[in-house]
């Protein structure tokens, strides 16, 4: 890896990490730190969020929290709540600054994530500090470039068709939704029977049908028998189409 490389790698992650920082859940006021690459003085006990990229940046991008904010998901009045969930703005703050998409979060330790993402392509991570105690680390592994194995002559090669034939009885999540909003930690533990949330959405403006997560068509709310349904009204294709 060239030192050019690196520093550019480096100035990537840290605006990331002060994007993320701005919705990341933490009781005290975090500060950013300096860029690193060594793998050891990044981990720490606590969790990790890890999510693979798509767009400008393609690679790995993960949020690592301490075991505080851990246990106090777990001991929520609330009961205990999604870790994943709680540091996915951050995960989508990082990596739009990345000019990038994360995929489904996937939750595993902080020694793991940051071995995977180490040996898979170069890993540069930025601590987030309180006081001179390390309390979360946004860290990314870009992919390392590599060269296809040349097909050797006369192997056959499956047509697009046979290969869709293939994935054809695959079942994937259609999911529906009409709308979103953000709330922070403190927001959340409000909330009680009879509270309202507002969505991002006006009243009467279409839904969004999603794919595993990518949004792939918009259309309006209809009550088929006693079921909700859709009709769908635009299909969203090419680089439209989106994950979200």
């Amino acid at each position: 890896m060239s030192t050019s490389t690196h520093t550019d790698s480096a100035a990537a992650v840290r605006a990331a990490a002060e994007a993320a920082l701005t919705v990341l859940p933490a009781s005290e006021a975090l500060t950013v730190g300096s860029p690193v690459s060594d793998p050891s003085t990044l981990a720490l006990p606590g969790a990790a969020v890890c999510a693979d990229l798509s767009g400008q940046t393609q690679g790995t991008l993960a949020v690592l929290v301490n075991q505080e904010l851990v246990e106090a998901l777990k001991s929520s009045p609330l009961g205990e709540l999604d870790l994943g969930a709680a540091v996915a703005p951050a995960l989508e703050a990082a990596a739009k600054v990345l000019g990038s998409v994360p995929g489904p979060g996937r939750q595993t330790t902080p020694e793991a994530a940051l071995a995977a993402m180490a040996e898979s392509g170069t890993l540069v991570g930025v601590p987030l500090t309180a006081g001179a105690a390390m309390q979360a680390v946004i860290a990314l592994s870009t992919l390392t470039p590599s060269t296809p194995a040349p097909r050797a002559s006369g192997t056959p090669t499956r047509s697009t068709a046979s290969a869709m034939d293939l994935l054809s009885g695959v079942e994937m999540e259609v999911t529906v939704e009409l709308g979103r909003t953000r709330m922070t930690v403190r927001e959340l533990l409000s909330l009680g029977s009879g509270s309202v949330i507002e969505l991002d959405r006006a009243a009467g403006a279409p839904a969004d049908v999603l794919v595993n997560g990518r949004l792939i068509a918009r259309g309006e709310i209809v009550v088929i028998d006693e079921n909700f349904g859709i009709r769908i009204t635009e299909i969203l294709a090419g680089p439209t189409a989106d994950a979200i």
